[in-house]
């Protein structure tokens, strides 16, 4: 009811506002040869206000604030501008083909919108041409696009990623992951699929003062493309090797011109799976899913807007885990699995948010409330040993009441308004949310149970009930001390309480259950400070050095229960905190036509989280085991040195080692103390070669040959240095046409057919990378 009734004043607001004095900002756009493009998106930054150019290329936005602003102007075909302005002038702009000048990238990482060469951080940004270059079609494609950035999955489609050392090993993520400005709250309950993007940002490096918990390693930011008054659709098929499909449709528009806009895209996606089962010779991981983004905007006055956007996505998958016994069974033979459970994971996410924006001459306002839910279990047992043996399987069907997640976050933000030429610039802001995560899962101990010393045809149930709820308080604010030097400070302060329900009882045919574990309660209180400094010095209007000083937080928790005898039951295990340190410069050369840009970092962790696998109940347990040093540089380039050839090559260096480790095997614990960090690559390294031909000037239609050269270091999947894989390189091309209206391009990944361990778990069980794909693919515009 708070905020209906707060949507509703700001509403007043506006309408009283919407009186006061017009301003407008026109203009044209045209190409390097002074011919006339129509159909250029111009948006203002940080407002609802947006246009498109008519055929001779002229545009006019209305009621634009007082002040100086600025414009971003996209089009199909030619590189995107950022242009300042001030209102009640005329613009002429002009747009370079996208095969002779890079991208100028706008990106929300600091909450407001922004050129990406001008924050005082290391942040990655791909455009939506980018996207399509790459073939990102999943979080997990951006390991080693990004310096320092290593991506895996078990064969689930929860994805493990890691940033400088800090990797998400829990279901509380390191790494923070937003979908148009939500929160994906944490591994169960986001969205790894990507298609319809508009960009995706990447910040590299702890992000707690804007973001808050479980940013500890960076922030991956991914924004889907939005309707405007212009109509525009796609519509696509991939097919490939594997039983490979791929199928996406969707449609932009205004309803109301000016008004009210609509956009809806939906994709669906199968394969045969890469695996074969040789327990009943059957492929083992296929899948198939669909994915839903709906939006509706409604933009009430030029300066108040309401926006609701749903997604949802729905998985199956025939074969979850595609595991091996070792890392040497899973090289040895490739691909071959033999598990006598077989079963069909139904993994169902569904996110939906409303956000409310008010764009002023003062202030700006965004109120963004928003639900997620993930209801995921296994149809029948799933394989809990991994071998055609009957020891353990894991049963976690028991109803919707039980292994569905959801989670509630409410964000107000106010910022310093789009325009005026004040040298100070601010955001601040309240954030919430509330958690329910019942869980209940079951070990059945099959014929051979008594290999893991159980009773055959029994069952051990542990159920895990946890409730979590917090609210946090942020501001960060830029000052210009002189022409050349910006200073910012940031602070957030997050509080945090959870609570947990466990019990436990062991089922016996014909006999009544046994009680292992009374319900018992457990609660805890965590909270954190969050500061931020960085100073930014430009050289010149182009190239600027920083130096910034920020802090991370990871939430504390409580530990399930599970058989382990080495872990306590419901104990409160403390936050993790780490201090960052980085340098770095951001250069821009000869108009835009080469980037180059290059960080040092430092980052010191104390109180570690360490995850532990508890077998065979497959549950995760943490505790404080250690502190962790990781340090390293970053080099990212960007060219367009001739028309046609663009060149993108990235480096990566980390070393992560913990300063003190002890840890518990066997019964005993071990010091591991200047072990490496798991899932963090020594090295990463990238380049990507592509060409673009001209075959027809009217239709926009190239000729386009692309390679790419993707190299992953040594790396460690245990925290005793034992299952390695060592470095490797992974060699992606395609070829084929790209006009305004469609693409048709043939592709391939991991050409050499380079067999390697994407995922080990720390007892051993290895899963694959993908092996050589290839297919075609076909994209039509209107």
């Amino acid at each position: 009811m708070k905020n209906i009734l707060m949507l509703i004043g700001v509403f007043l607001l506006t309408c009283f506002a919407a009186g006061a004095q017009q301003n407008n900002i026109s203009g044209t756009v045209k190409d390097d040869k002074n011919e006339s493009i129509a159909n250029v998106t111009v948006r203002v930054l940080n407002t609802n206000l947006s246009t498109v150019s008519k055929v001779n290329g002229a545009f006019e936005i209305t009621n634009v604030p007082a002040g100086k602003l600025t414009l971003k102007f996209s089009a199909i075909g030619y590189a995107t501008a950022i242009k300042t302005v001030s209102n009640n002038q005329s613009l002429d702009v002009v747009l370079s083909e996208t095969n002779s000048r890079l991208d100028e990238i706008t990106v929300s990482a600091q909450k407001t919108e922004e050129n990406v060469q001008n924050i005082p951080a290391a942040v990655t940004a791909f455009s939506a041409s980018k996207i399509s270059d790459y073939r990102i079609q999943n979080t997990r494609d951006l390991a080693t696009l990004v310096p320092n950035l290593y991506s895996s999955n078990p064969g689930d489609g929860r994805n493990v990623t890691s940033i400088r050392g800090i990797g998400t090993t829990s279901y509380d993520p390191a790494i923070a992951t937003y979908i148009d400005g939500v929160n994906q709250f944490g591994l169960d309950t986001y969205i790894s699929s990507l298609f319809d993007v508009e960009r995706i940002e990447i910040l590299r490096g702890p992000q707690g003062t804007l973001y808050g918990r479980n940013a500890m390693g960076g922030v991956i930011n991914i924004i889907t493309k939005q309707p405007t008054n212009l109509t525009t659709g796609f519509a696509g098929i991939d097919l490939g090797n594997y039983g490979q499909q791929r199928y996406s449709l969707g449609i932009r528009t205004a309803l109301i011109k000016n008004k009210l806009f609509f956009g809806v895209a939906g994709l669906y996606n199968t394969q045969n799976g890469f695996y074969t089962n040789t327990f009943n010779n059957t492929k083992f991981d296929k899948l198939h899913g669909f994915l839903g983004n709906y939006y509706l905007k409604f933009l009430a006055t030029s300066k108040f807007a309401l926006t609701l956007n749903v997604k949802h996505n729905e998985n199956r998958n025939n074969g979850t885990f595609p595991l091996t016994g070792s890392v040497d069974e899973a090289l040895t033979n490739p691909f071959h699995l033999n598990q006598n459970s077989t079963t069909e994971m139904v993994d169902n996410l569904f996110n939906a948010s409303l956000s409310a924006n008010y764009s002023g001459d003062d202030f700006n306002f965004t109120s963004q409330t928003a639900y997620q839910s993930n209801y995921r279990y296994y149809k029948q047992p799933i394989d809990g040993d991994f071998s055609p043996a009957d020891i353990v399987s894991i049963v976690n069907n028991y109803g919707k009441d039980w292994n569905k997640v959801k989670v509630y976050t409410q964000e107000f933000k106010f910022s310093s308004p789009a325009s005026g030429t004040s040298k100070f610039k601010w955001v601040a802001g309240l954030y919430g949310f509330y958690q329910k995560n019942p869980v209940k899962q079951g070990s059945y101990f099959g014929a051979d149970g008594a290999v893991y010393g159980a009773e055959p045809n029994t069952t051990a149930v542990n159920i895990n009930s946890g409730k979590s709820a917090g609210f946090a308080a942020f501001g960060q604010l830029s000052y210009q001390v002189t022409e050349k030097l910006t200073a910012t400070a940031g602070l957030r302060y997050d509080y945090e309480h959870k609570k947990l329900l466990a019990s436990g009882e062991y089922l016996i045919p014909t006999m009544d259950p046994i009680v292992t574990q009374g319900d018992t309660l457990a609660k805890a209180n965590f909270n954190a400070i969050s500061p931020k400094l960085s100073l930014t010095y430009a050289l010149s209007h182009n190239n600027n050095v920083y130096a910034t000083y920020s802090r991370g937080y990871r939430a504390g928790g409580i530990t399930q229960l599970a058989s382990d005898p080495t872990t306590k039951p419901l104990d409160t295990y403390k936050p993790e905190y780490s201090n960052n340190f980085e340098i770095g410069t951001k250069n821009t050369f000869f108009d835009q036509r080469l980037t180059a840009n290059i960080a040092a970092f430092y980052v010191n962790i104390t109180d570690a989280q360490i995850p532990v696998l508890i077998l065979p109940e497959a549950l995760t347990t943490t505790r404080n085991a250690g502190k962790l040093a990781s340090k390293g540089v970053e080099l990212e380039l960007s060219a367009r040195p001739v028309k046609g050839l663009s060149v993108d090559y990235n480096f990566g260096y980390t070393d992560a080692r913990y300063k003190s480790l002890n840890v518990s095997k066997g019964g005993e614990t071990v010091d591991l103390a200047d072990n490496k960090q798991i899932y963090t690559p020594e090295t990463t390294s990238m380049l990507a070669l592509q060409y673009s031909y001209e075959v027809d000037k009217a239709s926009k239609l190239n000729a386009i040959a692309r390679g790419e050269w993707l190299f992953t270091g040594n790396q460690f999947y245990d925290l005793s240095n034992q299952i390695q894989q060592k470095g490797y390189s992974v060699y992606n091309a395609k070829i084929g046409f790209s006009a305004k209206k469609y693409d048709l391009f043939f592709w391939g990944r991991n050409l050499a057919n380079k067999t390697y361990v994407d995922y080990a778990y720390d007892f051993g069980a290895a899963h694959l990378g993908n092996p050589k794909t290839y297919g075609i693919s076909l994209v039509g515009r209107f």
